[in-house]
């Protein structure tokens, strides 16, 4: 065990190359996301979710959480991108910062405050990160940082007036300028080379600009990177608008409002659009200006209804419910969870469902309990042996993690009986579903662990399969347990593997198909 210079923390050397491989994969996700390759973007980004690796220190966990918080956001998922944020916060709340992690976190968090609307916070806070990213030996994320810093400062200038503008454009050149020196290739050497670019137009240094926009674009255009090419773009068409070549300026501007518009990039398509639509207007282009005003229009509708999910207090008191709930459960968290599985144990099950059962009746919920018990599973262990057994329950709790939602409750309830606990907004006939989604949870287990291939953990043994019990209502756990286990007895009895579910009239049952 070692504790690096680099901010890993004491970790063991499988625990850092998983935080490695994460790292990069966190990385692909942002790179298909400045390439417009959205679908891509948010198949690979769920398969990250739930890859933590153990053993991280706080800022270094804290880091990662922060990064997948800015990917969820610019892929629009804006309730996910608060959680993790909050949760990352809250993982580093009473630490010093320090280190390259430590700096990473504090970037990312001002750039996800600046989308919040929390502007002052977020620029103190950009400054802060760039003052630990140099304090490391991380080169990365200080230019990292430096970007983030000095592109605030950027879009600050466009908003003020010419004399502020300059003071505001002259911080930032400096800063580009030392992330350059930094780094000489990549996404971060791409992204600062652009927005240096409009920094040197913004202090009347044409010549340069235009250079260093048209490198830009030939970078962007090998790597597909349009967050570059949208940039490159609109530094050209601010640096024809003030050489009074408005039909050259219009022509790159739609270029980057266009592209701005293929990443789902609001910040950028507010500013571009009227840019562009100012330039339209003193080119008597009314068809183009009104189109340019239009897309401002959806850009700043957009993102009031960012900050209407997002406002910062929203995240400030998820962050101190993550924190509170983190100091409560602490002490009890090795007595709550099941050493085989990994999942909560009955006891951990306990302590939750009050509070979740509770809160389902406060917001009209529907509550599920889910109740899995293996068929034949002695059988399984007297033909395969105690040890594969055990490796078929490990399978199976598995199989349940990745049929369930991030917010069900997931138990091992005793021996090979398994509980699930969800709730579910009402049912509405109108959205098209035509199953609540308690009872879908339990046919897609049931199907999961019937066309499981199970060669590798019981080899040519007796394959397992599940029968399923399901009941509903406002009741307790105890009740909905005993409703459960009737409906999961009716499903034995009938067959097994099969799927039951308990209501007042008994008349309704999922059958597998034959």
């Amino acid at each position: 065990m070692e504790r690096s210079r680099d901010g890993w923390g004491t970790v063991g050397q499988d625990d850092r190359i998983a935080a490695s491989e994460a790292l990069r994969a966190d990385k692909e996700v942002r790179l298909l996301i400045d390439a417009g390759r959205t679908d891509e973007a948010n198949t690979l980004f769920d398969q990250l979710l739930a890859k933590i690796p153990p053993g991280l220190d706080a800022w270094t966990r804290a880091a990662l959480l922060t990064r997948r918080a800015v990917a969820a956001w610019r892929l629009r998922r804006i309730p996910l991108a608060l959680e993790l944020a909050a949760e990352g916060w809250s993982d580093i709340d009473a630490d010093q910062p320090h280190g390259s992690f430590a700096a990473d976190t504090l970037g990312r968090l001002g750039y996800l405050l600046e989308g919040i609307g929390h502007r002052r916070a977020s620029l103190d806070i950009s400054r802060v990160a760039v003052d630990v990213a140099r304090t490391g030996d991380d080169v990365e994320t200080l230019a990292h940082c430096l970007q983030g810093l000095a592109g605030t400062l950027n879009f600050r200038a466009c908003e003020q007036p010419p004399d502020d503008a300059l003071v505001t454009y002259t911080e930032a050149v400096p800063l580009f300028e030392e992330g350059l020196a930094l780094v000489s290739e990549g996404r971060i050497h791409l992204a600062l080379l652009a927005a240096y670019g409009a920094a040197l137009a913004g202090v009347g240094e044409i010549d340069r600009a235009e250079g260093i926009a048209h490198e830009t674009l030939e970078l962007a255009a090998r790597h597909e990177n349009r967050w570059a090419r949208s940039v490159g773009n609109w530094v050209l068409s601010r640096i024809r608008h003030r050489q009074g070549a408005l039909g050259e300026a219009t022509e790159h501007g739609r270029i980057a409002v266009d592209e701005a518009a293929r990443i789902n990039d609001t910040s950028l398509l507010q500013r571009y659009s009227q840019d562009l639509a100012d330039i339209c207007r003193e080119n008597e282009d009314a068809a183009g200006e009104a189109a340019a005003l239009r897309c401002n229009i959806t850009a700043r509708q957009t993102a009031m209804e960012t900050l209407q999910e997002g406002l910062g207090q929203a995240l400030e008191q998820r962050r101190l419910a993550i924190r509170a709930q983190r100091l409560a459960t602490a002490a009890q968290e090795a007595a709550a969870r099941d050493p085989l599985t990994g999942l909560s144990n009955r006891l951990g099950l306990e302590r939750m469902a009050p509070g979740i059962l509770e809160r389902a009746v406060a917001t009209g919920r529907v509550p599920w309990l889910v109740l899995i018990d293996v068929d034949w599973f002695k059988g399984v262990n007297d033909a395969a042996g105690h040890a594969a057994g055990d490796a078929a329950l490990r399978e199976i709790a598995q199989l349940l993690r990745a049929e369930c939602r991030g917010g069900d409750v997931i138990a091992r309830w005793a021996g090979d009986e398994f509980v699930v606990l969800l709730t579910e907004a009402r049912l509405d006939h109108s959205e098209g579903r035509t199953s609540p989604v308690g009872v879908a949870v339990a046919e897609r287990i049931r199907i999961a662990v019937d066309h499981h291939d199970w060669t590798a953990v019981l080899g040519g043994s007796q394959r397992p399969t599940v029968s399923v019990g399901v009941a509903t209502g406002q009741d307790t756990l105890e009740r909905l347990f005993a409703n459960a286990d009737v409906a999961l007895y009716r499903a034995k009895r009938r067959g097994r593997n099969r799927v039951e579910v308990h209501t007042p009239d008994e008349g309704y049952a999922i059958r597998p198909p034959r």
